[in-house]
């Protein structure tokens, strides 16, 4: 597992004192290392009724389609993040809403944050994560290319919450926890 830093002392996996589950645990001096979940930021981010979208060039599910969303960095809020998403993936600069949504996928211990956008302007361009950048409208949505179930979730819970922006943020649908399968498109 490694050494810690610090003091040298070989990284364990054990219940430290007082808590209740496995940690990586420097041996020598005691210091825990916690592993905590990822957080993604995202938007559904819209010109004049049209939903912005993005085709993968990168794996996991390159060639499918999705939003523009990504790992927040390190001291960057989560609305910048979202807005560094859609910049660096579909050269969109976007204005954030309301927090549309919170989704958990536990497998693989992530967060991911939507939230309500609009662009500032129309012009967009595919960044380097992106085959293809597009706007569609609800309609013209590839339902059947889409990269990942948070993907339709957020489409969908776009579309129900009302314009006003009162409303507590959505979650996952009851009893999905947002699997997919590599190469295939998320269920519909």
């Amino acid at each position: 597992m490694g050494r810690y830093p610090n003091s040298g002392g070989p990284i364990v996996r054990k219940v430290p004192e007082g808590d209740d589950r496995p940690r990586l645990v420097c041996d020598t001096c005691g210091f825990i290392r916690y592993e905590n979940p990822k957080i993604v930021v995202g938007s559904v981010a819209t010109w004049e009724g049209r939903i912005l979208l993005c085709r993968r060039a990168i794996e996991p599910q390159a060639g499918f389609w999705t939003l523009p969303a990504g790992f927040l960095e390190l001291h960057e809020d989560p609305t910048e993040g979202a807005r560094r998403e859609a910049e660096e993936e579909a050269g969109a600069d976007i204005v954030i809403g309301a927090l549309l949504a919170v989704y958990t996928i536990p497998r693989i211990s992530l967060v991911q944050l939507f939230y309500r956008a609009h662009l500032a302007r129309p012009e967009i361009a595919p960044g380097f994560e992106s085959l293809e950048a597009e706007l569609f409208t609800r309609e013209e949505i590839p339902w059947d290319s889409l990269a990942f179930p948070s993907v339709t979730w957020a489409l969908r819970h776009h579309a129900e919450a009302p314009e006003s922006g009162e409303f507590a943020p959505f979650t996952n649908p009851a009893g999905d926890i947002g699997d997919y399968r590599p190469g295939i498109p998320a269920r519909r």
